[in-house]
């Protein structure tokens, strides 16, 4: 299978904000996604176990910085470059205009996205 990551369906958009995903790659979930500086995750995460994803993500940075914040308190930065892995436990905040390709079990990345959804909803009343 083969896909340009402009044919990849729209899972999330909201201003500057896209992302894309295949679904069920082999249990794996295949994104691409671009989010502007400023988006935290930290918010939308509210209410799952430890207020945090609990998907693992492995995947590159095409451009742009995200800070990590593990559940433990330890911080990482990921910038342009760099390939990274993700465990279960963590939260993310866009420190500048960001475009990332992403693999995660697609069962947890639906459970942690239908949560993130709800949020979304919640928050903008």
């Amino acid at each position: 299978m083969k896909i340009k990551k402009e044919d990849l369906p729209t899972t999330m958009q909201d201003g500057n904000l896209h992302m894309r995903a295949q679904s069920d790659c082999g249990g794996i979930t295949i994104g691409f996604n671009e989010l502007p500086a400023g988006t935290d995750f930290t918010p939308l995460l509210k209410g799952l176990n430890h207020d945090s994803c609990h998907c693992p993500h492995w995947g590159y940075v095409i451009e742009g910085k995200m800070l990590i914040i593990y559940d433990d308190g330890k911080e990482e930065l990921v910038t342009a470059g760099d390939v990274y892995y993700w465990p279960a436990g963590h939260t993310a905040i866009v420190k500048e205009n960001l475009k990332l390709l992403e693999f995660s079990p697609t069962k947890e990345l639906n459970e942690v996205l239908t949560h993130v959804g709800k949020r979304m909803a919640e928050l903008s009343e």
